[in-house]
This record gives structure tokens, sequence and C-alpha cells, in this order.
């Protein structure tokens, strides 16, 4: 960047973020990064790292979409690695659901089928199994009462050790310059300035937005098209608390999820339990009561967690755009200013494709041999910013 002057100004050092600059930089753009604390200080430095699918029936584009990113990000993250050495700590390790109840059990019979379709089950692509019983002394007796399920499309990965390989891939790149403790004071989409704490300027042919629940009142600040139709809150922040266990269970064991409760193993040690979903708190970063009460439902689910060590305890806020899906793609009203956030629970497993598809839409050229990227509807920005509120 040279006499505050760059192709692109993307606004948040997170997932959403580093993703976005990545592709930018891979497009041959000029790209500065502005994080206002430092990298991966929000929901994106988490402990979870669960890189889940939907559920194989009911098919449309936006799981189609999940599908794609979840197969493709898998080749994105050993390129990295191979490149800087580090580890990113994935593994597509599957999902171990148990089924307690007789109704349960019908239902995910009948999801075989469609993941034999949506997912090729059937030929080589994702199995999809429905098993008689789970492997002993992994789940209490009553939670897998009626079997289980093993899903081989879900995966996993360590947030930060994605958040470290992002930021080293970027180090290696020319016309890349990361600022951390860097805040934003506004931003003038129309002129495509960005107005930095220190007072500077920067002047942008692009600006992404991608500050996960910061980027809400800066989107609803912007000047209103005049005549246009009043829009509804753009967004907001869902708290999500989690902890990470001192215990020792196999990293090469499938997630274990039931009823919102997730159990990781990690490679680098510890396993991680999630996470709460809280739309009302006093205070978005302290942990409380609610994490204890998840963390006795895992206990219940899986016995050999009773008792083990706490090695940390986190909270954050997550960004649920209006419209419930992610919000990505230009601004209706401003052509330079393009959104990257509302990710909410699924931002790990989809950013890339999303910042391919943001970074196209920018004015480059399609950066995959496949072609452009095409967002689902509900994803972009027209139908969130256009939409009632359904918080």
């Amino acid at each position: 960047m040279a006499d505050g002057k760059t192709d692109l100004v993307v606004i948040g050092g997170g997932i959403m973020g580093l993703w976005t600059a990545l592709y930018a930089a891979r497009a041959g753009l000029e790209v500065l990064l502005v994080e206002r604390t430092t990298i991966g200080a929000g929901a994106s430095g988490g402990l979870l790292g669960a890189l889940m699918p939907h559920m194989p029936d009911r098919w449309n584009d936006k799981k189609q979409f999940q599908l794609d990113a979840l197969v493709s990000l898998e080749h994105e993250i050993r390129a990295m690695e191979a490149q800087t050495g580090l580890s990113a700590g994935y593994r597509r390790t599957g999902r171990l659901i148990p089924l307690a109840k007789p109704h349960l059990r019908a239902i995910a019979l009948r999801q075989v089928g469609d993941a034999d379709i949506n997912w090729q089950s059937g030929s080589g692509g994702f199995p999809w199994r429905v098993l008689d019983a789970a492997p002993d002394g992994l789940f209490s007796p009553d939670a897998v009462a009626e079997g289980a399920v093993f899903d081989g499309l879900a995966a996993r990965v360590s947030p930060r050790g994605l958040l470290r390989l992002l930021t080293a891939t970027l180090a290696t790149m020319r016309g890349v310059t990361i600022r951390e403790q860097c805040a934003v004071r506004g931003i003038d989409p129309q002129r495509g300035q960005v107005v930095l704490s220190d007072g500077s300027v920067v002047h942008a042919g692009h600006i992404v937005l991608a500050a996960g629940v910061d980027s809400f009142p800066m989107i609803d600040g912007l000047p209103k098209v005049v005549g246009g139709a009043p829009r509804p809150a753009s967004g907001t922040g869902v708290k999500g608390q989690a902890a990470r266990l001192a215990v020792d269970l196999d990293p090469g064991l499938p997630i274990l999820y039931s009823d919102g409760v997730y159990v990781i193993a990690h490679d680098a040690g510890g396993v991680a339990i999630g996470s709460t979903s809280e739309v009302e708190y006093a205070d978005p970063l302290a942990t409380d009561q609610r994490l204890d009460g998840l963390l006795a439902k895992a206990e219940t689910l899986v016995p050999a967690l009773a008792g083990a060590p706490i090695l940390e305890r986190w909270a954050g806020l997550r960004p649920r755009a209006v419209g419930r899906d992610p919000m990505a793609g230009v601004h209706p009203d401003h052509p330079r200013l393009h959104l990257m956030t509302g990710g909410f629970k699924i931002s790990f497993g989809i950013a890339h494709r999303l910042a391919r598809a943001v970074v196209e839409g920018l004015g480059g050229r399609p950066t995959d041999p496949e072609g452009a990227m095409t967002l689902p509807a509900s994803f972009r920005c027209e139908n969130h910013l256009g939409a009632p509120s359904r918080a």
C-alpha cells in the first residue's frame, strides 16, 4: 500500500477477513487488512472447530454449497500446511450421533437414501450409516438405546491453528498488509474511504466488511438511499460458551454430537466441549452457570468426561444476520462495499467459498477453472437487508 491507497481494505481479522484477504491476494489485488484488536480475538478464536454438514434430506442449494465447501476445504488447508510447515489440526474424523429413541432411529434410516443421492454415499462418497450399537463405553447406555449414526462427511479443525495458518500464508504473499490494534473510525463507501483510529484515511477501490458482530452497527449506520424503504437491523450477536478439558480421548475419534452438545478431541490435546447459544446475556465475554450446565450435560452423554480438569473456559459473540444465513456479497446500495459476516455457527466450513464469491464480485475474473462461484440466494446481501426481522 502506498500513499494511503490500496485496491481493497478488509475490515476484520477473523476467519472471514483472512480468507477474503487470501483470495484477493491470489487475484493480484493489493490488500490492507485492519483488525481492531488482534487476529482471531472475536468468535473465530474459540475452541470447538466443528465442521458439520447439514442433514442429507430436504436438499437445496444452501446444503449443496456447504457440502462443496466442506469437501474443498481439506485441499485448501493441506496446500497451506505444505507451504508453511504449520498445522491447522484438520482431520475428517466423521461424527457419531447417538439415537436414544425409536423415532430418532426411524428418521436416521429414512435419511440413508437421501445420503446415497446427495452425499453419493453409495458410490464412494461420504457414508451415512445407521449402527445397531455405538462403540463400547463411548456414550452412556441410555443415549444409544437405539444405536447411533455415523456421518463420514463431518470434520474438525483447530480454530486457532487455522487462523495461524492463514496469517502465515498471507505473510508470504506480495501486496498484503495486516494491521492489528487498528480500529476503524468510519467508512465512506461512496468514495471508497476508510478512516482509521489514528485519523489516517485510506482510499480503496473496494471495502469488505468482515468484522463479525462489529459489522452490524457499521452496516446499520450507512447513509440511506434517498426514497428507499427503512431497513431492519442487519444482525445481532449470539453468545456462545465452550470449554477445553484435560481428557485422554483418542484424537482420531469422530465428533460426538447430541442435542446441541459437541465433544471434540483435538490433535494438540484436550477435548473441546461446546457450545451454548444465548440471545440474552449480561456480559458477552464471561463464562457462567450456563457453561457449567453444558459441561454437566456433556458428562451425562460421555461418562469419560466426568471429573476432568478444565484447561480453559471461553465465551464470545457469534454474528447472526437478520436473514439467519451468512451475509455475503455486494451491498445493494453501495457497489464498492462488500459484506462477509453472519456466518454464526458455520463460518469455518464455508468461509473460503464465501471469500471466493466476494472477491469475484469485486469485478475480477473467476479464481477457479470451474468458473464463477454462485452464492445461494439466501446468502446474498439483498435477501438479508430487505428481509423483515426474524429475531
